[in-house]
């Protein structure tokens, strides 16, 4: 992928969502708009740079960029801690290759060892480097042709129906696969991911497209199984000690909801079959 389209693109797609009063410009700033969201004079007024300066940003031009005009731009962009991350990564990209993640024989204890939580150890390209079984059996994913996430949303049907709030996972996955790009632009692995996903779903370059992007942290998902029914699960991140890119997601349910009953009921099924 092109690095310096990316910058641009996700630099516009920030000024788009950007309204001049948003921004402190006055909802009576120019009244007469072709575009959406603020212009480049204006987000360069904001930040306090020329615009031909942040023309060239934007494009990709400017090879030395420092770090107060890039912190300037993320704050007249109103960006969010990950995408000031990921500016940063687009401004100035790695050129490391990424090495091989391979989890460590602690992280495969620890998971095994959370028999009655489902949970998985995830990767760059939100690889699932190791599943437990039980989290296998929530997403109906055992025999998954692809142990990756974003595959597993958008091309498993199977999977895709487990969850009642799909939208909601489907544009956590493009996110982290967003920041995940910008930190490693020269994956070439991701790249043919992204190619595959985008001619086999129309979802998913609908979301591609929007450019959001966020870090792992926590959340809730409702998911439905064909034996014990509907689960509210909520998710928790913890970041793998050594690699970065390597997190440990858990879900629980509420002690003593119906979730939590189904949950164990659901456990209980997996023992039964292993």
């Amino acid at each position: 992928m092109d690095n310096r389209a990316e910058l641009g693109a996700f630099l516009r797609s920030r000024r788009a969502r950007l309204k001049p009063e948003d921004a402190r410009l006055g909802s009576g700033y120019g009244k007469r708009r072709r575009v959406p969201g603020l212009r480049r004079e204006e987000l360069a007024q904001l930040a306090g740079v020329s615009v031909d300066y942040y023309t060239r940003f934007e494009q990709g031009r400017n090879g030395g960029v420092s770090d107060s005009v890039i912190d300037a731009v993320a704050a007249a962009l109103q960006l969010t801690e990950a995408e000031r991350a990921h500016l940063y990564n687009l401004a100035r990209p790695s050129a490391r290759p990424p090495a091989r993640q391979t989890p460590s024989p602690g992280q495969l204890r620890l998971l095994a060892g959370m028999a009655e939580i489902p949970a998985y150890l995830v990767g760059r390209r939100t690889d699932i480097l190791a599943w437990n079984p039980l989290y296998a059996e929530l997403l109906g994913s055992a025999t998954a042709v692809r142990r990756n996430t974003a595959w597993l949303v958008f091309l498993d049907e199977q999977v895709r129906a487990r969850y009642v709030n799909w939208e909601v996972k489907a544009r956590n996955v493009v996110a982290y696969l967003r920041r995940d790009h910008g930190r490693h632009p020269g994956d070439a692995a991701f790249a043919a991911l992204i190619e595959e996903l985008s001619a086999g779903s129309a979802d998913f370059r609908r979301l591609w497209a929007e450019q959001e992007v966020a870090d792992r942290v926590g959340g809730e998902y409702r998911m439905r199984h064909p034996a014990v029914g509907e689960l509210t699960l909520s998710f928790e991140s913890f970041q793998a000690s050594g690699d970065p890119d390597i997190s440990l997601i858990a879900y629980t349910a509420e002690p003593g909801s119906a979730s939590a009953t189904a949950l164990e009921d659901l456990a209980k099924r997996v023992d039964t079959t292993t």
